[in-house]
């Protein structure tokens, strides 16, 4: 069991100021991984000093150098990116090979992404030519506090601490205490590249702690967060006191619109992409709306699609799904399957239980329901598990309708092969993404939502952007560039 208990506080590794002990549990077989210290306010306010105090040197450092520390935490990640995996895939479950291809991987395509953005931007550009003497100055926004979810660990830490970085804010980061080792071992890529003593700060704990004395606190200009539409809301309300700039990204239940002219291996992929990461994912396609004259053969495919997923521990290689993150999140799901089968869903594939031949470990049956409607627990709520919900349409209108009838508005897909239609479609559906065809989306593309969703817009320029203030100065001196 590892002891991992200390805090990275201004540049260093320190003991929390009152110990409170915390089990990290491997999700694979239930086992204590490791151990943590919940901060207490003592710990969140030497972390926001040691940030507040390291602001204004870093704030004015030259871009180069900012950019050269930055690109010193990609080199660190080349060299320890199995050390990476490893930590993600025991502290929530993903798969070993998943963990280091998918998870582990975020880190350098974003940083990257962003480092491309970054010398893309103007730090002071003209306001235009009408107004030859007015600048327009993009200035770090201060200190921030950055709050981080389980599911996608690295994506999420690396959607924030680069941009906070690279705009020349100084930051605190409280990981999810369910996944915090891979966090820990991000801060010692910082140390270890060079970022200044107080610019990163790491202090664990959980929401009501160390996650509510951020938001509130004083000195922290900002709050960046993902997690759920619940605990958005309150980051919100306790933040307003100290009138903070606040970007959520927050839960999905996304619509995947395949029409009859889609390909022959859209359903396939919308069912895989639905369990990929065991379903812990906020833009999962959780409703596949389908035109009816395929429908039948829809519901077919996808229950044999998802009956031919594997399920098995972390820890082993190979292309399967590992367990959810913990008790909670297992009986969470549980809750939902047999509210469907209540509620008169057609379960074709999966269900309630443990897969067979298991008996711990907090793994889900791939499941799928068929004949949802409209209303339905299962259609309205999001489960983030591997539950798929199968919805007949009969008309664009219906399906336009159907997917946009929700509160979150995160990420829509449509597979069709009508051009016209797609992009048509792509500007009715109320979301901050549409994904077609099984296109992902492009390097640099901001992701974010509307609605419950949040209205955060991560990575390239506007996760950048997300991090600066805009200061409008008139009377600029051109001649003194």
């Amino acid at each position: 069991m590892l002891d991992k208990r200390k805090f990275y506080i201004n540049g260093q590794w320190v003991m929390p100021s009152s110990p409170r002990d915390c089990d990290v549990i491997n999700p694979s077989n239930e086992d204590v991984c490791a151990v943590i210290s919940l901060g207490s306010e003592a710990d969140t306010n030497a972390a926001v000093a040691a940030a507040k105090a390291a602001f204004d040197s870093w704030s004015v450092t030259p871009p180069a150098e900012r950019r050269a520390v930055v690109a010193g935490i990609l080199e660190q990640f080349k060299a320890r990116a199995g050390e990476m995996a490893q930590a993600i895939s025991i502290e929530m479950g993903a798969p070993i090979d998943m963990a280091l291809t998918d998870q582990a991987a975020c880190l350098p395509w974003h940083l990257e992404n962003f480092l491309t953005a970054f010398d893309e931007m103007e730090w002071i550009r003209p306001l235009g030519p009408h107004a030859p003497n007015d600048r327009i100055a993009m200035e770090p926004i201060g200190v921030v506090g950055l709050i981080t979810p389980w599911n996608w660990p690295m994506n999420q830490v690396t959607l924030k601490v680069i941009p906070a970085l690279l705009a020349g804010c100084t930051c605190v980061l409280k990981p999810s205490e369910e996944s915090p080792l891979s966090s820990m071992l991000f801060a010692e890529f910082c140390h270890d590249a060079g970022v200044p003593a107080g610019v990163f700060n790491l202090v664990n704990g959980d929401g009501m702690g160390v996650g509510s004395q951020l938001s509130k606190h004083p000195d922290i200009e900002m709050i960046s967060f993902t997690g759920s539409t619940r605990a958005g809301r309150a980051i919100s309300i306790a933040a307003a006191e100290t009138m903070k700039r606040v970007t959520l990204e927050l839960g999905g239940k996304g619509a995947n619109l395949i029409f009859a002219d889609a390909d022959d291996k859209a359903v396939k992929r919308g069912v895989l992409h639905m369990m990929n990461n065991s379903g812990q994912s906020c833009n999962a396609p959780s409703r596949m709306l389908v035109e009816r004259s395929i429908y039948d053969k829809a519901v077919e495919v996808a229950a044999e699609v998802a009956s031919s997923i594997k399920v098995g521990p972390a820890s082993e290689e190979g292309r399967h799904i590992g367990p959810v993150v913990n008790r909670r999140q297992w009986d969470q799901i549980q809750g939902y399957i047999q509210k469907g089968i209540d509620e008169g869903a057609r379960l074709v594939a999966g269900g309630p239980g443990l897969p067979e031949g298991m008996n711990k470990g907090f793994y889900v049956r791939p499941t799928v329901f068929a004949d949802v409607v409209p209303g339905m627990t299962i259609e309205r709520e999001e489960i983030f598990g591997p539950v798929l919900s199968i919805i007949p349409f009969d008309t664009e209108e219906d399906a336009v309708r159907i997917a946009n009838d929700t509160p979150y508005g995160l990420t829509n897909y449509v597979q069709s092969g009508d051009g016209v239609r797609r992009n048509r479609l792509a500007r009715r559906l109320r979301s901050g993404m549409v994904e077609m065809n099984g296109k992902s989306r492009g390097a640099g593309s901001p992701f974010g939502g509307v609605k419950a969703s949040g209205r955060a817009r991560e990575g390239g320029h506007w996760g950048l952007e997300e991090f600066l203030e805009a200061k409008a100065i008139s009377g600029w001196d051109s001649g003194a560039e």
